[in-house]
């Protein structure tokens, strides 16, 4: 085993010092390899050290611009610090130099989503699940996408899937609801916001949404 995967197996072991230290052993050897560089700024973003991180993957990509999980790592600190157009565009040179798998397009889709651009976020978030049809989150974003473009019918077909993969997902059953007021289908709103005050107590929108509800129909009753 190499000192990359030997850092890689301690961080997983939650053995931090010496995942550090087997790093820095890493770079001393061989100072020209980005590897290090990313895996010790991987380790710095799960630290908090996010400047700390952000400089080991600019050493990397000074070593090799073509190292898609440098920009990645940098991408995901910077969504992270709640700077969507910063992470974009680090997810997008990530891109370029090749990296397409799901965890990429769906990082990308919600950058998109974050910032208001819908359209792309949908865009991303379809790559997402055609390289990872299993991806739950994915589809819920997806979902979420296509709701609030109005496309109700397919984000309700997306949404039913999520709730089938995942029986637990409050969010999907409170926009399942959500879809269904605006159909006037108040009992399956009902319904749907139920289940997820039922998963999620705290839920907040739900809970107020379901207060909603239940008083339109008391009003329609009498």
């Amino acid at each position: 085993m190499g000192k990359n995967e030997e850092a890689i197996a301690l961080m997983k072991e939650g053995k931090i010092e010496e995942a550090f230290q087997t790093l820095n052993d890493a770079i001393k050897e061989n100072p020209d390899d980005p590897v290090p560089f990313i895996n010790f700024g991987n380790l710095l973003a799960h630290m908090h050290e996010n400047e700390k991180a952000l400089n080991f993957y600019q050493k990397a990509v000074e070593l090799d611009p073509y190292a898609g999980s440098a920009y990645y790592g940098a991408g995901n600190v910077y969504y992270n610090s709640e700077k969507y157009s910063e992470a974009l565009t680090m997810y997008q040179q990530a891109h370029r130099t090749g990296l397409d798998d799901a965890s990429l397009h769906y990082m990308m889709g919600l950058s998109y989503y974050q910032s208001g651009r819908l359209p792309h976020a949908l865009a991303s978030f379809k790559r997402a699940l055609e390289l990872d049809d299993t991806d739950t989150e994915a589809r819920f974003y997806y979902g979420l996408c296509l709701a609030r473009l109005e496309q109700t019918n397919e984000a309700q077909a997306a949404l039913m899937r999520v709730v089938k993969e995942n029986p637990n997902h409050a969010d999907a059953y409170y926009n399942l609801g959500v879809i269904a007021t605006f159909e006037n289908s108040y009992e399956e709103a009902l319904d749907f916001f139920h289940r997820a005050v039922e998963i999620q107590p705290d839920h907040i929108l739900a809970v107020h949404a379901k207060k909603q509800v239940e008083e339109r129909m008391k009003q329609e009753d009498e």
